[in-house]
């Protein structure tokens, strides 16, 4: 696995007490400082068009004259400094980075993770909201889409909160398959399982939104019985996985119950999938608020792709769980 990184994400300034801050690259560097053969790769920012492709231009534009008058509170939540436009510009041309190795993987590259910031799942066509101002993932998407060689691509979001924005930017579209495990209720609040697609994107969408104190029987539940046998019927040529680690037991905004390990579990599947199908993998770092944890997962994903074989859990998952996807299966059928 080799790592997307760029020291402009650092310049991003949310504050001394955001949860959302420079630290959290910071963390992920140190713990995969303990890791041989990390690779970190520089790439060149995303450019306005890139980004207008999926965001409405004035919006776009819009950002880079909040920075420019030296950012602020965008809402209550999302915090924009001076250094916001180059730092959002370089996570997304980090995420674009992500695609376009793993499309490159039949050379034999090492499975790409872009660790950029600001995050980016909540961002919707016209707006900032949850920390995020550009969708990465989703511009990532629509990059891959315009190549030559991808026709179809999967996301599949496992942080804790429902990636509206992404979400929202592929519902009526038929190219992109969105699927996401998060804490019903959770904000923003979107996610609902009776959320599938319209128009050509029906059936395009599937939501697990679990209760609180999930664990990781119960994402195994829903990834191996729901989300892979819809990724199978979808065929993606390019799997993203917009990875937050905010549902770890010991994340400090969740009450999800999931753990290291079974990040390490979800990544298995997930890699067992795209060797099955012959499907490349990129990774497009989200959410995550404890240091520690967010780092370990980072770690315990690199470390699945270095070799290590997690075992799969024997624990059952909970009756509300299956409930919950066995009626998601149900809608898309």
């Amino acid at each position: 696995m080799q790592f997307g990184y760029s020291d402009t994400c650092l310049d991003h300034d949310t504050g001394p007490r955001h949860p959302e801050n420079p630290d959290r690259l910071r963390a992920i560097r140190r713990r995969l400082a303990k890791r041989h053969g990390v690779v970190y790769r520089e790439a060149p920012p995303a450019d306005r068009g890139t980004v207008a492709a999926v965001h409405d231009p004035a919006y776009v534009d819009e950002v880079r004259e909040f920075a420019d008058r030296g950012g602020g509170n965008w809402d209550a939540d999302t915090v924009a400094s001076e250094a916001t436009w180059e730092a959002a510009l370089a996570s997304a041309g980090l995420a674009q980075w992500a695609v376009r190795e793993a499309m490159d993987g039949a050379s034999g590259r090492e499975t790409p993770f872009s660790l950029g910031r600001p995050p980016g799942h909540h961002a919707i066509e016209d707006d900032a909201m949850g920390f995020c101002f550009f969708n990465n993932a989703a511009i990532a998407a629509q990059t891959a889409l315009e190549s030559d060689s991808v026709d179809r691509v999967a996301i599949f979001d496992w942080d804790v909160h429902h990636g509206n924005g992404t979400q929202d930017l592929f519902y009526d579209r038929g190219d992109v398959f969105y699927a996401s495990i998060h804490e019903d209720g959770l904000y923003p609040g979107t996610g609902g399982a009776e959320e599938t697609g319209i128009g050509p994107g029906a059936r395009t969408t599937l939501n697990v939104p679990f209760s609180a104190g999930a664990d990781d029987a119960d994402y195994q539940y829903a990834i191996t019985e729901a989300i892979v046998p819809a990724f199978e019927s979808f065929d993606p040529d390019l799997l993203i996985v917009s990875a937050g680690f905010d549902a770890h037991r010991h994340d400090p905004i969740s009450r999800m119950r999931v753990s290291t390990e079974g990040y390490a579990l979800f990544t298995k599947l997930l890699r067992r999938f795209g060797d099955r199908t012959s499907t490349p993998l990129a990774f497009v770092l989200e959410g995550g608020y404890g240091l520690e944890t967010l780092s370990d997962g980072v770690a315990a994903v690199h470390e699945t792709f270095d070799g290590r074989d997690p075992a799969i859990g024997e624990e059952e998952p909970s009756a509300d769980a299956k409930a919950t996807v066995d009626g998601v299966v149900d809608r898309l059928e």
